[in-house]
């Protein structure tokens, strides 16, 4: 019997647009619905309903109208859906207990009528359906589990599986009243010797989606993914689940896609529990969410793995707590703590478990992104949440938005799995001696065999780190710990050990971070050894992670030692000397001829370039076990200061590979959006005759916009007057800073 139940109600849906294989594809709404009860253990039937149904516009189709024999005026007449559903619940609830039965069970000729019709309509007009319509059994599923050797009946009609049983058609000429006595007797022969047949497949429709994570080694069918696009940035996993409601979606089944910059860009990708599924959910393409129609393709399992899946222990932690409202929050201050989100949420939406429901997502280093998930344990404490939307915690506002699960681990998986430097590409390099290596200096790996320490007390010294790292000191390699001071020689509370493995480096990072040394805790991450060398070698830190020195000058010894270096005969200029981003030239870059092809290369240091500049650096000196070195290496990208000098050395070939202007006014702009293109920054200055090669936009490490664009005028004068006139429009509704460098 179908799911022990006592009866079958035999139901039948139409919409005023397309019905049978195609019903629920157009949106159109319900217009028709037939029932009639069939007894199972009596093999009796019921009285015939047919109840015509009002919708909220008042149109059909010709061809609908043709089928049903329906009018706009037979619409108008008749009652909206819910007092339908309302009288067909008490009316089947009557019938029933007349028969002196207890349950019934929908049994439809397919599952539209309940998943692409019934549910989404209910969905968009708020309707609370009742229990019956969550459970249902295909009349055509049960045909074929009873008759498995009926594969051959053409397309598997009611009147071909009728034909195959040796039934006649039925004669019934209105629409509806046709396909419910068609599926009655068909039921009941069924149900008949020599058959005796059980409706035991009941279909089920889920009530709600469950969030959840997927791993990264999870197998993922591609017949059960798809790709929805065109959502409202805006949109919760919750939203994508309504959209689809009436089909079942895997556990933590929905991604959000983010951009570059970790925005939404209004795409998703959703995972079905099998591919039936999958191919109704493909025939809701362009279905309106909202005011929105949204796009819906097919997807493969490696595409939804590459965005949901992940390995992140924290994240899983995080996430481990069930039916939990996620909120993310965008552009925190990076000195927030867990208890200023805590006061900036207040006391009417409490998080769940305080600081232990917060997730502050951070660079691999231990720098804030300015980033955080939050876990509320219903939905009307993450409504008060998100009325904060863009009130202000310190001096910035703050953006709070519904997120997912797997937005969670794509967000982590975004900044934790970037290496800590970027890798730069070849460039040319200039032809100037090479010295050995200095003493103990790490040979440049990407294997993870070295931790950071941040955070340590001034006063520590290398005998404290040992006794802070306790039993894992016997992991560390000879000569492997490496203070890290600044150009003062003071200590800058960093430090880099060499351990013997990757994997003891590892158990150092789980057993040490957050461990306290002098009445400080001290924050450990794993990194590489490349990694570690950059920054003994001069490398600074910033938003993007570690990168070489300022200058690309890696000198980790005094001053007194340049004087060992010649002097290049003529000063660099500002522009060229302009270091945290690389300057991405509009014209394609040309290798010279005589440039040796080696991925590093050492340079000499240059005293008049500290001596003569105002900028902020700060050196790092490596102390004992390790002795400091008198140069280092790293690899020059186009328009660095190397290939200025190399530029001087060799005219044509500077001409060539620098990108910079040549002549001209110099003015850099600051505080850019971060999409900014070349046609914005001319179109911002109209009227300056300025050409596409004039404009420069200036790219980090990453190979991400920095925000910043150098641009060259024709004269000193007519660049004056551009900052003097442009400097307090807003370029594109953010205000934006000038300097004429000149």
């Amino acid at each position: 019997m179908a799911s022990h139940s006592d009866t079958l109600v035999v139901f039948f849906g139409a919409t005023a647009g397309a019905n049978g294989g195609k019903l629920g594809s157009d949106e159109r709404e319900i217009i028709l619905l037939v029932w009639q009860i069939v007894d199972l253990h009596e093999k009796k039937v019921g009285k015939l309903h047919r109840c015509v149904v009002k919708p909220d516009a008042l149109e059909l189709t010709d061809q609908c109208s043709e089928d049903t024999g329906l009018t706009v005026d037979d619409l108008a007449e008749a009652e909206p859906l819910d007092k339908v559903l309302q009288q067909f619940q008490q009316s089947v609830s009557s019938e029933v207990k007349c028969l002196g039965r207890s349950s019934f069970t929908l049994c439809v000729d397919s599952p539209h009528v309940i998943r692409q019709a019934l549910h989404p309509e209910a969905s968009k007009k708020n309707l609370v359906l009742p229990e019956c319509f969550f459970s249902f059994v295909d009349v055509k599923k049960e045909f074929h589990k009873c008759c498995p050797d009926a594969s051959s009946v053409p397309k598997r009609t009611l009147a071909s599986m009728l034909e195959y049983v040796g039934l006649p058609a039925v004669s019934e000429e209105s629409m509806g009243e046709m396909e419910v006595s068609s599926m009655v007797q068909l039921t009941l022969h069924l149900l008949a010797e020599p058959h005796n047949h059980k409706f035991t497949c009941v279909e089920t429709v889920k009530y709600k989606f469950d969030s959840g994570t997927c791993n990264k080694m999870e197998p993922v069918d591609s017949e059960t993914v798809i790709r929805a696009r065109g959502l409202p940035w805006q949109s919760s996993d919750q939203d994508i689940a309504r959209f689809f409601k009436g089909l079942s979606i895997a556990k933590g089944g929905v991604a959000l896609c983010l951009n570059a910059q970790g925005r939404r860009n209004g795409e998703a990708l959703v995972r079905f529990i099998n591919s039936e599924h999958r191919d109704l959910a493909l025939e809701r393409h362009k279905h309106h969410m909202g005011s929105r129609y949204i796009e819906v393709y097919k997807a493969t399992g490696e595409e939804f793995l590459k965005i949901a899946g992940g390995t992140s222990n924290e994240v899983a932690q995080f996430l481990s707590k069930e039916n939990q409202v996620i909120i993310r929050m965008r552009g925190l201050p990076f000195t927030a703590t867990p208890q200023d989100v805590l006061s900036f949420l207040g006391p009417e939406s409490p998080v769940t478990d305080d600081a232990e429901g917060l997730l502050f997502v951070k660079y691999p280093d231990g720098r804030p992104t300015g980033d955080a998930f939050v876990l509320f344990s219903c939905e009307e404490y993450a409504q008060n949440a998100l009325k904060r939307h863009k009130q202000i915690l310190g001096k910035r506002y703050i953006e709070l938005f519904r997120s997912t699960a797997a937005e969670v681990q794509q967000v982590l998986n975004r900044y934790m799995s970037a290496p800590l430097i970027s890798t730069l590409p070849p460039s040319p390099i200039m032809p100037v001696p090479v010295l050995a290596s200095p003493p103990y200096l790490p040979a440049a790996s990407s294997s993870r065999d070295c931790v950071r320490l941040r955070g340590l007390p001034y006063t520590a010294g290398i005998e404290d780190i040992l006794e802070f790292m306790g039993e894992h000191t016997v992991d560390i390699k000879p000569h492997g710990v490496h203070m890290v001071l600044n150009q003062q020689g003071r200590p800058s509370g960093d430090a880099f050990i060499q351990m013997k493995s990757p994997d003891k480096s590892f158990m150092v990072a789980q057993k040490c971070h957050k461990k306290t040394m002098k009445d400080r805790y001290v924050e450990v991450f794993q990194c590489s050894t490349e990694e570690m060398s950059i920054v003994l070698m001069g490398g600074t830190l910033n938003r993007s992670g570690l990168s070489p020195p300022p200058c690309k000058l890696p000198c980790l010894s005094p001053p007194t030692a340049y004087a060992a270096f010649p002097t290049p005969p003529s000063m660099l200029s500002e522009a060229a000397l302009y270091q945290p981003p690389l300057l991405a030239a509009p014209r394609p870059h040309q290798t010279v001829a005589h440039s040796p092809a080696h991925a590093l290369a050492y340079y000499p240091p240059q005293p008049h370039m500290y001596m003569n500049m105002n900028m902020n650096y700060t050196a790092y000196y490596p102390s004992p076990p390790v002795s400091p070195s008198t140069v280092g290496y790293f690899a020059a990208p186009p328009g660095s200061v190397a290939a200025a000098v190399a530029a001087q050395s060799h005219p044509a070939a500077g001409a060539a590979s620098s990108g910079l202007p040549q002549h001209g006014a110099l003015v850099r702009m600051q505080g850019l959006p971060y999409n900014t293109g070349v046609k914005d920054i001319l179109s911002f200055f109209q009227g300056y005759q300025l050409q596409p090669d004039a404009v420069l936009i200036l790219y980090n490490f990453s190979g991400q916009c920095s925000g910043e664009a150098l641009i060259t005028f024709h004269s000193e004068e007519i660049a004056r007057r551009a900052v003097a006139e442009r400097s307090t429009q807003p370029f594109y509704g953010q205000q934006v800073h000038m300097v004429l460098c000149n």
